[in-house]
């Protein structure tokens, strides 16, 4: 089945800063976080680029709050891949029968009930395996018209004077032989040799991913490809964090980030160097041998490349023999005195911990 293609052309302001969040995922505590942060002025835009929704636990408030926030100011929003819940032909109505009754049955999307799920509980519809479907259609079509309408007004992708935002990236070819959906998830954009004479912005595929060794959030900036990859794992990692791409001007290429995680913040109290050699173990790459296994920490091999190193012990997907795993590395953080660290784990050996959007280890004492 092809997606229906929506793009849109927009015109941004001269005055105020561009601001482009991706991958929000439900989370809501991390988005009204990182709005504080950003201290927003009147003369701002801010850019959702996809994925508001799915795999965390608040999609259906998380919308709500997003409708309020266009109402309050200026606000642009694109299509992601978890957004696309409603029909084409009927936007005040939920998408392909087949597709909704899986998702709903199997929860299939992540870490608790998605959006419909969520707009069933609160109109009382009884999720069994017979259900009416369009009875379904029906109560939630009525009872959440505006969220519907919402989402059926966003586009896939939007292009301004000097950027595009899009969720997941461009395909090949014209625009007249594109699908909408390979738009909102085209996995692992920025190896894809592509170049642009706009900025293209994009989020979906964590740029933790991009990366071999170590583990960084923050947002990847590409200057010969002009392409601006944000998507800092919110949810999907237990590091992860809601990113922030932040233009200061429309034409802007001074480009710069904040973030925002739950992690509490303390000072390294002695120097550490970093290491020399390192893994990051994370997802689509996560098979990993078990070769030891401890209470606390465990010793295994990486699959593909045969690297051996210790991992927490809850991070494993078994008991024994090959197993998948959380993402994890050995990094050891680069620290000077008075450092901040966040610290994601406390265990008997040390700090799993972030420094400058870097996840790591840390062995010192805190200030």
């Amino acid at each position: 089945m092809i997606t229906p293609l929506k793009l849109k052309r927009a015109s941004l302001p001269d005055t105020g800063r561009i601001i482009a969040i991706s991958d929000v995922h439900a989370n809501l505590p991390y988005l009204k976080g990182l709005i504080e942060k950003l201290a927003l002025r009147p003369e701002d835009t801010l850019v959702f680029v996809g994925d508001t929704m799915e795999k965390g636990p608040q999609s259906l408030d998380t919308l709500r709050f997003l409708m309020q926030l266009d109402r309050e100011r200026r606000c642009l929003f694109v299509l992601g891949n978890c957004d696309y819940w409603y029909d084409d032909e009927n936007p005040s109505l939920p998408c392909t029968d087949w597709y909704v009754r899986d998702y709903l049955l199997s929860n299939a999307m992540g870490n608790g009930p998605g959006l419909l799920a969520q707009m069933c509980e609160r109109v009382g519809f009884e999720l069994r395996p017979d259900f009416d479907m369009d009875e379904f259609r029906e109560r939630l079509g009525a009872a959440f018209a505006p969220e519907f309408e919402f989402l059926a007004r966003m586009p896939q992708l939007i292009e301004t004077e000097h950027y595009v935002f899009v969720h997941g990236g461009i395909p090949t070819g014209s625009p007249r032989s594109w699908d909408g959906w390979h738009l909102m998830k085209n996995d692992n954009f920025l190896n894809q040799g592509r170049k642009f004479k706009k900025w293209v912005i994009v989020g979906h595929w964590p740029v933790m991913l991009y990366r071999e060794s170590i583990t960084d959030a923050k947002p990847l900036i590409d200057r010969e490809s002009r392409i601006i990859s944000i998507d800092g794992g919110c949810v999907l990692k237990d590091d992860g964090q809601l990113n922030a791409l932040i233009i200061p001007h429309n034409g802007s290429e001074d480009f710069s980030c904040t973030w925002y995680d739950p992690f509490p913040v303390r000072r390294a109290a002695s120097a550490q160097k970093g290491s020399e050699r390192s893994a990051y173990i994370r997802w689509g790459d996560n098979e990993v041998e078990i070769l030891e296994r401890g209470e606390e920490f465990s010793r295994v091999r990486h699959l593909r490349t045969g690297y051996e190193l210790d991992i927490l012990t809850k991070y494993l997907y078994g008991e024994s023999g090959v197993v998948k795993c959380n993402d994890c590395t050995d990094y050891v953080l680069p620290l000077s005195p008075g450092d901040e660290i966040s610290i994601v784990e406390t265990t008997s050996r040390g700090y799993l911990c972030k420094h400058n959007g870097v996840s790591g280890w840390y062995y010192g004492e805190l200030e």
